[in-house]
């Protein structure tokens, strides 16, 4: 079967990376576009950290990935998550959760994820402490939200963020440290800039009401057909896959809103 022509211009932009000397070439360029646009926006390069993420790639590319110098990946299914850290726990590596949960999967996720990224609903809340509190463990949390307004995105509406904000401290061993989104999948990049933008803003209103409830106020925002615009608007974490591995076998339209 013949490729399509998104696959194959995703397949040109984002080589497959096989080697250490691949991975940390991507890096670099990533890194190197990352310090372009915080310039652009008068920020600092060093408020941006970069989020690798490797879903989709098969284990034995991830440990090379591992041994190229990455340290912390991002995973958007817990299964796969759960696996490649079974895969890889010989090697120095933490992982984030960075996709939707659903709470009978909250164990898995209190028992090794350094991180959540979407957290939504005070169930999973609940759920994620009551695993920790059993572990002994805290989390670092990120509260997704839908600035696109989609039905099909995870995420709550904006217009909810302050009392489930409020609602968290009573979890504990959940460590808020800001907040997450996915802009929407469109080429116009004045929409996508408009979802980061309501995303900053949203963070800015919950510093000035309560900046004990919104922790460092990070925003992770922004993937790899859009990270430098996010970085231009503010994003202090930003979720980068296929500009680091390669593309993958499918285009981004089959795997939103996973990311």
């Amino acid at each position: 079967m013949s490729k399509s022509v998104d696959e194959e211009n995703a397949s040109a932009r984002y080589p497959t990376a096989t080697t250490v000397a691949d991975f940390r070439a991507n890096v670099a360029a990533v890194r190197a576009r990352i310090d372009a646009a915080a310039d652009r926006a008068g920020r600092d390069a060093a408020s941006v950290r970069l989020l690798p993420v490797s879903k989709t790639v098969p284990t034995e590319r991830v440990r090379i990935a591992i041994d190229s110098g990455l340290r912390l990946l991002g995973e958007n299914k817990v299964q796969e998550a759960v696996r490649k850290h079974r895969e890889t726990e010989d090697l120095d590596v933490s992982w984030a959760i960075i996709g939707h949960l659903q709470t009978n999967k909250a164990r898995d996720v209190a028992a090794f994820a350094h991180e959540f990224q979407a957290l939504d609903r005070l169930r999973v809340a609940e759920a994620l402490d009551r695993r920790l509190q059993a572990a002994g463990r805290g989390l670092d949390v990120f509260v997704q939200v839908n600035t696109s307004a989609e039905d099909s995105k995870f995420g709550m509406p904006p217009a909810e963020l302050s009392g489930f904000l409020k609602a968290l401290p009573v979890y504990s061993s959940l460590r808020v440290r800001g907040l997450m989104t996915l802009a929407i999948l469109t080429p116009d990049e004045t929409r996508v800039r408009a979802c980061f933008r309501v995303l900053r803003e949203l963070r800015d209103r919950a510093r000035a009401d309560d900046p004990d409830l919104i922790g460092d106020g990070e925003l992770s925002m922004g993937m790899s057909g859009d990270y430098e615009i996010a970085v231009e608007e503010g994003a202090t974490c930003v979720r980068v896959g296929q500009a680091i591995f390669g593309a993958r076998a499918l285009p981004d339209s089959y795997y939103w809103p996973e990311g």
